[in-house]
C-alpha cells in the first residue's frame, strides 16, 4: 500500500449538493433554508449553542458540588484476587500490575475485603479497608501502608 493508492472507503464520500439551481432540482427557490429569518440570509452564521439571545442552557443549569483537583484515586483490588499468589509472597503495586490486576493510571492501590484469603502473604499498598486488614492478619500475613 502506497500513499498514492489510498482511496476513501466505498460509500463514505458524497457528491456536493448543489442548492439554488431551480425548482426541479428539489433544492430550488428557498434552497432548503425556509422562508425568512436569520438563517435564510446569505452569510448568516451564529455560534454553536447560541440560543437567540435567551439565557443559554449551560448558564441556566445550576452548578452543584465541588471537584477536588487534588483528589487521590486508588485502584481497587479485592482479597479474592490476592489468593492466586503463592504462600509467603510479597505483594506490591508493581506485582499487581504485572499480574494484570491493576490497569491504568492511579495514585495508588487500595485493598478491599471482598472474598477470602487462605494464604499467608505480605501486602504493601497505599490503603487498606478495615475488613481487608483484619482478614490478611487473620490468615497470618502482614499489611504495610506505603
Amino acid at each position: 500500500m502506497d500513499l498514492h493508492t489510498l482511496k476513501p472507503a466505498e460509500g463514505s464520500t458524497h457528491r456536493k449538493l448543489r442548492v439554488g439551481r431551480g425548482r426541479a432540482s428539489g433544492k430550488g427557490k428557498t434552497s432548503a433554508r425556509g422562508q425568512k429569518g436569520q438563517m435564510s440570509r446569505s452569510g448568516s452564521t451564529h455560534k454553536p449553542l447560541f440560543e437567540g439571545g435567551q439565557m443559554p442552557m449551560a448558564r441556566r443549569i445550576p452548578i452543584r458540588g465541588f471537584k477536588n483537583i487534588n483528589r487521590k484515586e486508588f485502584a481497587p483490588v479485592n482479597l479474592a484476587a490476592l489468593d492466586k499468589f503463592d504462600d509467603g509472597a510479597e505483594i506490591t503495586e508493581a506485582v499487581l500490575r504485572e499480574a494484570g490486576l491493576v490497569k491504568g493510571r492511579f495514585d495508588g492501590v487500595k485493598i478491599l475485603g471482598n472474598g477470602e484469603l487462605t494464604k499467608k502473604v505480605s501486602v504493601k499498598a497505599s490503603a487498606f479497608s478495615a475488613a481487608a486488614k483484619e482478614k490478611i492478619e487473620a490468615a497470618g500475613g502482614s499489611c504495610e501502608t506505603v
